[in-house]
């Protein structure tokens, strides 16, 4: 938590949820017999599946809540998708961002970008310089953040109209 939060810029209590989802889909991958396994933990998801999967993106009250989607092949996985807002839950957030999702093979990674890029983000103006802080960041695939009804995404996504 210490290594991937001092990449983001964050404290390490920042990658805590991402870190539990990943190390219970790890061990629950060990077990003979389970080849898939989806774990979340307060908008923090260690996914592996053998398929592809769409996941949707929950916004709050943004009229583009679940309306993003993004395709996730099976040669991503495992991955860690983590979401991160400033008007939905109870986490404490500096920024005003509806939803910040980033993808990574680290889970604890994604968790502490997702936090940093949701602090950074103080109005719409902001999605952009979010975007490109995250191109700083080695071990992020993509981004996709939400203000309002706009949105910008960076990296490898594949975005999807739900």
């Amino acid at each position: 938590m210490q290594s991937v939060a001092r990449t983001a810029g964050v404290g390490p209590m920042a990658a805590v949820a991402g870190a539990i989802a990943e190390f219970v889909g790890r061990d629950l991958l060990n077990i003979e017999g389970i080849s898939e396994v989806v774990v979340e933990n307060g908008g923090d998801i260690f996914m592996h599946r053998t398929g592809e999967s769409v996941i949707s993106i929950f916004s709050g009250t943004s009229k583009l809540s679940h309306r993003i989607g993004i395709r996730i092949h099976e040669d991503r996985m495992p991955l860690g998708i983590c979401t991160s807002s400033g008007t939905v839950g109870h986490s404490l957030s500096l920024g005003c961002a509806d939803s910040v999702t980033v993808l990574s093979r680290s889970v604890s990674l994604a968790d502490a970008v997702a936090t940093r890029l949701g602090n950074e983000i103080k109005d719409r103006h902001d999605i952009q310089k979010a975007l490109d802080l995250t191109k700083t960041m080695p071990g992020i695939i993509g981004v996709i953040a939400v203000v309002g009804g706009e949105f910008g995404a960076w990296g490898d996504v594949e975005l999807v109209r739900l």
